[in-house]
């Protein structure tokens, strides 16, 4: 009789430990190397709020800013590996995983940003979130950081030949390392932490940024020019573990998808926002001149620069490049 209530207690509290275990939230780690009060940082904090709100007792979402758990090196083996759920890198970090992304980073390509939005939107946008899912990753959707300007530490810089034979930090990226060799420039790849102390040492002349990067990395304290040039973009793709995504309860997913589209809308209003708002503290601050270029001006550039659409026309795709450049009518 003992063995027998024994036997019945056991099934009772394994019974309860299961269901118990059933009811566990899934947890979902969300990991960047941005600040939490960047446009990226206040992304991944809504999509979390969100999340919670539509998914509760299902989903606990956790974020850990600033490279607390892996940095812009290590974060992409983490969600491929499963030790994170969610990144969001820049567009430039996924070339290994699909030459058509490169789109992103040909110069002169997108007019601003409400283009680039248009064409992220479109079909052809779309898809490029699939593009890598026979890698691994599922991409969920597109986050701004905003248009790029051009600075350097010299007095002049309105046409290409005032950039001849100075040294620009990029990212590692074959078109952008392209691009300045097209204009008779060098580039040097370096990690976004040491490009302050580089340009102040001289170690490079320039860089490439957003408003709000080049404000809030005080960039504009140790360069003499910056032009608006509005050249390209740099965005954030939010990926997760597409084995992991299609594994979820249809349920979850189209909850997390539902925040994921939320936080998106919140921060790229915000990225765009406080973009403008930075270039308004770099022009009252009054250490680097906001250099305006003309439409002849443009038409320089661009000129200068059409031999790197050229040589990664084959690798992107001749039609994907018409889709972008449809976005800007």
């Amino acid at each position: 009789m003992n063995f027998i209530r024994a036997m019945l207690a056991g099934a009772i509290a394994l019974a309860v430990s299961g269901a118990a275990l059933a009811q566990q939230p899934i947890v979902v780690k969300f990991s960047h190397v941005v600040a939490d009060a960047t446009p990226k940082g206040q992304g991944a904090l809504k999509f979390k709020e969100v999340a919670e709100k539509l998914l509760p007792g299902k989903v606990q979402v956790q974020v850990f800013p600033n490279s607390q758990l892996f940095g812009d090196a290590k974060e992409m083996e983490a969600v491929l590996l499963g030790d994170v759920q969610f990144i969001a890198p820049s567009l430039s970090k996924f070339d290994r995983y699909t030459k058509k992304i490169q789109v992103f980073d040909l110069p002169f390509l997108f007019d601003d940003i409400a283009a680039v939005d248009r064409f992220q939107q479109s079909p052809a946008g779309k898809a490029l979130l699939d593009s890598m899912k026979n890698r691994g990753l599922q991409g969920l959707a597109y986050w701004h950081n905003g248009m790029k300007e051009l600075s350097t530490n010299k007095d002049k810089l309105t046409r290409p030949d005032d950039v001849k034979g100075l040294k620009f930090r990029i990212q590692a990226s074959d078109v952008l390392e392209a691009q300045f060799r097209a204009l008779g420039a060098n580039p040097q790849k370096m990690a976004f932490a040491e490009v302050y102390q580089a340009l102040q040492t001289g170690v490079v002349d320039g860089q490439e940024n957003t408003w709000s990067n080049i404000y809030s990395q005080k960039f504009h304290e140790v360069q003499k020019t910056i032009a608006v040039t509005n050249h390209g973009v740099i965005d954030y793709m939010v990926v997760t573990n597409a084995k992991w995504w299609d594994g979820l309860p249809a349920d979850v997913r189209k909850g997390l998808q539902q925040a994921m589209d939320e936080a998106t809308a919140y921060s790229n209003k915000l990225a765009n926002e406080i973009n403008e708002r930075d270039r308004k503290r770099i022009e009252e601050a009054g250490k680097a001149k906001i250099q305006p270029l003309s439409k002849d001006d443009v038409a320089a550039w661009r000129k200068a620069m059409e031999p790197v659409w050229k040589k990664f026309e084959g690798d992107i795709g001749k039609d994907l490049i018409e889709a972008a450049l449809k976005s800007n009518q």
